[in-house]
C-alpha cells in the first residue's frame, strides 16, 4: 500500500509524507522540510507521528522553502537525510555526524525496506535539483516541483504513474501585474524558474492515462495564484470537472491520498 499527503505547500514552506506498507513494515518518508522545527513537529503531530517514526528525509534542493530545518531535525531526533552533493554543498556543507547520504539521479534508494526512490534531476536554478518517483513495488508517485520547464529526459520520468505530485506555481497575468521586482519575475517565469499553470496543465495532459488516480497541484503561489484557476486549467486540460482537481495548500496541505 503506498500513500501520501501534503503537510503544507506554497512559497513559504514544502513537506510531503509517503507511506508505504508491505506486511507488518511500514516505511515512513518526508519530502522536503521547508519549516522551522517547532511547525514541523506540530505538523507531524496532527498525523500522530514524531519525527522519529521517519525513516527518512529527502531534501529536493537547498533553497530554504525545501530544507528548512533538515540539519537540526537530524541532529535533534537522529533521522537519516538524503540530498544531492551539490544540494549539501550549496548549504555550505554541513556536518551530519553520518546520517546524511547523496542521492543521484537514476540511482535507486531503499527506505525502509517498504518503499523505493528513484531520483531524477529537472532544471531549476539550484546547484543540483533532485525529483523523485517512489514506488512500493505495485504503485508509482511523481513528485515534480521546482522546476522551470519539463525537459524530455524529465517526461520520461513521469511515465506510467499512478499518481502525481504537480508544481503549479503561477498564473503569468497575476505574476505580470505582482509587486514582485523584474529581475524576480523573470526569474520565476524562466526556463529554470516554476511552472505556469499552463505549462503544468500541458505536462498533466501529456502524461495522464487511465491508472493515474490522483494528480495533486502544489507549490501554488500564494500572490501569483489562485486555486481555482489552477482547478480550471487541470480540468480543461484533463477534460474533467473542477471540482475533481485538488490542490495543496501552504495552512493544511492536503488529506492523506491513497494511490
Amino acid at each position: 500500500m503506498l500513500r501520501f499527503r501534503s503537510l503544507g505547500s506554497g512559497s513559504t514552506g514544502n513537506a510531503l509524507l509517503v507511506e508505504a506498507r508491505s506486511g507488518a513494515r511500514t516505511s515512513r518518508l518526508l519530502i522536503d522540510c521547508g519549516f522551522n522545527l517547532r511547525q514541523l513537529e506540530a505538523r507531524l503531530a496532527r498525523e500522530s507521528l514524531a519525527p522519529s517514526q521517519l525513516d527518512a528525509v529527502f531534501i529536493t534542493h537547498e533553497h530554504s522553502d525545501h530544507i528548512g530545518c533538515a540539519h537540526l531535525l537530524s541532529q535533534r531526533h537522529g533521522v537519516a537525510v538524503w540530498m544531492s552533493e551539490g544540494t549539501w554543498l550549496a548549504t555550505g556543507a554541513p556536518d551530519y555526524a553520518g546520517r546524511l547520504h547523496f542521492a543521484r539521479d537514476g540511482q535507486p534508494i531503499d527506505v525502509g525496506g517498504a518503499l523505493e526512490l528513484m531520483p531524477f534531476t529537472v532544471p531549476h536554478d539550484a546547484r543540483e535539483p533532485l525529483q523523485l518517483r517512489c514506488s512500493d513495488g505495485a504503485r508509482t508517485l511523481g513528485v515534480l516541483t521546482d522546476l522551470g520547464h519539463a525537459s524530455p529526459y524529465v517526461m520520461t520520468r513521469l511515465a506510467d504513474l499512478n499518481a502525481l505530485v504537480l508544481e503549479c506555481n503561477h498564473d503569468p497575468d497575476l505574476l505580470a501585474r505582482s509587486s514582485y521586482p523584474p529581475f524576480l519575475k523573470r526569474r520565476v517565469g524562466g526556463n529554470f524558474g516554476h511552472l505556469s499553470n499552463g505549462a503544468a496543465a500541458a505536462i498533466a495532459q501529456a502524461v495522464h492515462h487511465a491508472g493515474l488516480k490522483h494528480l495533486l497541484a502544489a507549490h501554488l503561489s500564494e500572490q501569483n495564484n489562485r486555486p481555482e484557476i489552477v482547478r480550471h486549467a487541470l480540468a480543461e486540460a484533463l477534460g474533467a470537472r473542477e471540482e475533481e482537481m485538488l490542490t495543496a495548500d501552504a495552512a493544511g496541505g492536503s488529506p492523506w491520498l491513497d494511490v
